[in-house]
């Protein structure tokens, strides 16, 4: 039987005294789900920030002019962090295959088609699927 990556009982019940946070951080896909998520979420206040502080098309003036700036800005905030955490989290699963981490990592690479004198080799390739 495989051993489990977070602590258990042999009844496969959770220790008394650990939080239910702390054990649901302890399973790997849970773990790199929130560590990419309060990447994206620095993103997003990095961005949110740069736009206010160069007054990018006025917007900082804007928000600033507005009877409730907090909820303006906590809007835009949400906005961002929405799409920059679900950008940063979902590159970060289709990542999950990668080996090597290129970006033509998984796929065959063909081996180079000419001859030892610089001449092209003629190669017969056949179709995989079948002839109607």
């Amino acid at each position: 039987m495989a051993e489990r990556s977070f602590r258990t009982d042999p009844t496969g019940a959770v220790p008394q005294g650990e939080a239910p946070l702390r054990r649901l951080l302890r399973q790997p896909l849970l773990r790199l789900l929130a560590v990419n998520l309060a990447i994206g979420l620095l993103i997003a206040m990095l961005a949110v920030a740069g736009l206010l502080a160069l007054d990018a098309h006025r917007l900082r003036s804007l928000v600033l002019g507005d009877q409730s700036p907090v909820v303006a800005v906590g809007l835009l905030l949400f906005g961002f962090a929405v799409t920059l955490g679900s950008w940063v989290m979902g590159s970060a699963i289709m990542r999950l295959g990668d080996d090597e981490g290129g970006r033509d990592s998984g796929r065959p690479v063909a081996a180079p088609v000419v001859s030892a004198a610089g001449e092209a080799i003629r190669v017969p390739v056949r179709a995989n699927t079948p002839r109607r």
